[in-house]
């Protein structure tokens, strides 16, 4: 066992000395030593009942015959980071989270490990962890939390509060109708209730093969989640004992099927960063472009909010990740033949799996559309890509065309669109919002909620070289690359400019003709970095693709 090096021999007496210390016994550094990851914390929703399912795991590695022991990781919460500076620090956490379990893992020489993540970037950074250690290692989410319900008995959740904030600068909602969002929206612990990017990624999760069925989408109130976590804890001890690692489970093929999944779910934008930079760790480079090869070929079987109005919990009850997969092989869409963290391959986990409900889970035939969730845009304006959640934009703006609205910050075009100046047919334009340019690649919720909310939302686009949230809906389209604090094109668009998209096609292209974009070039000085210390400035320094995935190189 790897965890001989510190638990064996008369050499490691001071290894031993210091595990007595903590109060182990002999008996149980004679046994597999299991590292558990969890980012419980008293900041984010949907991590401050991950102490709970610790204590499930823990129980389950000892069940089976292991030594669980416990550190912790990092996470932040996208919704309280949100508008302001923290949310430049969101994504860069990806890569501390990854980092920092890697040297627990490497100085303490686990046998195996349990992720126990559940917010955005935790989950990401904790795969990319997995990969890069390749020891045997699985996964147990927090889970969602259930949907919220307003006084009038709609049901609500944290995209529809954000929303609210939109419609109430419009004048469309009082301030009791903003409390009444407030206080019932998110009415749970758990991930938030939609398809966005945590629920999105434990999701992802399952489909890769890294966790037990129910991962994605068993509530984080329902003590089926307890039972997850302690049947997670003794798969580990199968893994370790099976030598079953990450790089076996995520394979080239694996991330194809995942990728499927994505379209198939309606997941938020940002897999597009992390499921590159996953494949990374694993040797593998997804390309870009390959993703509208899947997307054309993947019908798209779930509106979940904030492209419909059903929630994380009326996935699980109609058969979950499951029973999406089982519906994409009815038309051969998954390579069914890998391994999997149950120890056994998709095929054998598909076996008697059903779809509960047709209303939540589209039966393949009979598709939200033929196409799937995520599109990639490119052309003039993002020679590189650029990303839009296509199955939350209105039918009105799949194809548009009109002038550009200028803002080289997020600050300043919410202020222009609480103030009223933007109209009907508008492109916004959000700039030096990169990873670099942010620096930090912040998530832009505030603005795309402002304009569903003011209504707008048939009616206005909005691009960035910045990211948006998982909960973002409309003709939202992020990632333009290269972006502009690298002299991206997008840099040089100027007030008035017609921008044209064209989903369907795939395409988006700022009507200007060369020459002039030539002579705007010339001219263009990139403004100085907005963060000068610490981490982001050695953030900033790096030069990277958001669109391929923002990796740390």
């Amino acid at each position: 066992m790897r965890s001989d090096n510190v638990t064996r021999g008369v050499e490691r007496a001071p290894n031993r000395s210091l595990f007595y210390a903590l109060g182990y016994t002999k008996e149980e550094l004679e046994r597999p030593l299991i590292g558990v990851v969890c980012s419980y914390n008293e900041i984010v929703p949907g991590h401050m009942n991950l102490d709970k399912i610790a204590e499930a795991v823990k129980a389950g590695i000892r069940c089976a015959g292991g030594t669980p022991v416990e550190f912790p990781a990092i996470a932040v919460c996208d919704g309280i980071a949100m508008g302001h500076i923290g949310m430049k620090y969101s994504l860069v956490t990806r890569d501390l989270i990854a980092d920092s379990t890697e040297a627990m893992a490497l100085a303490h020489q686990f046998d195996g490990l349990v992720m126990i993540p559940n917010c955005d970037k935790n989950v990401p950074g904790l795969l990319m962890a997995a990969a890069r250690l390749n020891i045997p290692a699985i996964f147990c989410s927090g889970g969602p939390m259930l949907a919220g319900r307003l006084q009038d008995g709609r049901r609500s959740c944290l995209s529809h509060m954000f929303e609210a904030v939109g419609a109430y600068k419009a004048g469309k909602l009082d301030e009791a109708g903003v409390e009444d969002y407030e206080n019932n929206a998110c009415p749970t612990c758990g991930s938030c209730s939609g398809m966005y990017t945590a629920n999105s990624m434990n999701c992802l999760t399952e489909g890769i093969g890294m966790a037990l069925r129910g991962n994605g989408t068993i509530p984080a109130v329902y003590s089926a989640r307890l039972r997850l976590a302690k049947h997670t804890g003794m798969q580990i001890m199968e893994l370790v004992e099976r030598n079953i690692r990450p790089r076996d489970i995520m394979t080239e093929a694996a991330f194809h099927n995942v990728e499927t999944l994505d379209m198939a779910l309606g997941c938020s934008t940002n897999s597009m960063l992390h499921l590159p930079a996953i494949a990374h760790e694993c040797g593998i480079e997804l390309s870009l472009a390959f993703a509208n090869d899947i997307s054309r070929r993947t019908p798209n079987l779930c509106h979940l909010a904030p492209a419909g109005d059903t929630f994380m919990e009326d996935l699980d009850r109609a058969g979950g990740v499951y029973a999406v997969m089982k519906e994409l092989t009815k038309k051969g869409l998954l390579d069914t033949s890998g391994i999997t963290a149950t120890g056994r391959t998709v095929a054998e986990n598909l076996e008697g799996v059903e779809n509960l409900d047709h209303d939540i889970i589209r039966p393949i035939e009979n598709p939200y559309s033929p196409y799937g969730g995520i599109a990639v845009l490119k052309g003039s304006l993002a020679p590189e890509g650029c990303v839009v959640k296509q199955s939350a934009v209105a039918a009105e703006m799949m194809v548009h065309t009109g002038p550009a609205r200028v803002f080289d910050s997020e600050d300043e075009a919410i202020a222009a669109i609480y103030a009223g100046k933007i109209v009907s047919g508008d492109v916004v334009v959000i700039r030096y919002e990169g990873p670099k340019g942010g620096p930090g690649m912040r998530e832009m919720l505030n603005p795309t909620s402002a304009i569903a909310g003011m209504g707008l939302d048939k009616e206005v686009a909005l691009i960035t070289d910045g990211r948006f949230s998982g909960a973002t809906r409309g003709a939202s389209i992020g990632h333009i690359s290269p972006e502009a604090a690298l002299g991206g094109p997008i840099a040089y668009v100027e007030e008035g400019d017609a921008i044209a998209i064209d989903i369907p096609n795939c395409k988006i292209e700022l009507l200007v003709d060369e020459a002039t974009l030539a002579a705007r070039k010339a001219k263009w000085v990139c403004p100085e970095p907005k963060v000068k210390a610490g981490y982001l400035a050695r953030y900033a320094k790096l030069v990277t693709s958001a669109a391929r995935g923002a990796v740390l190189e």
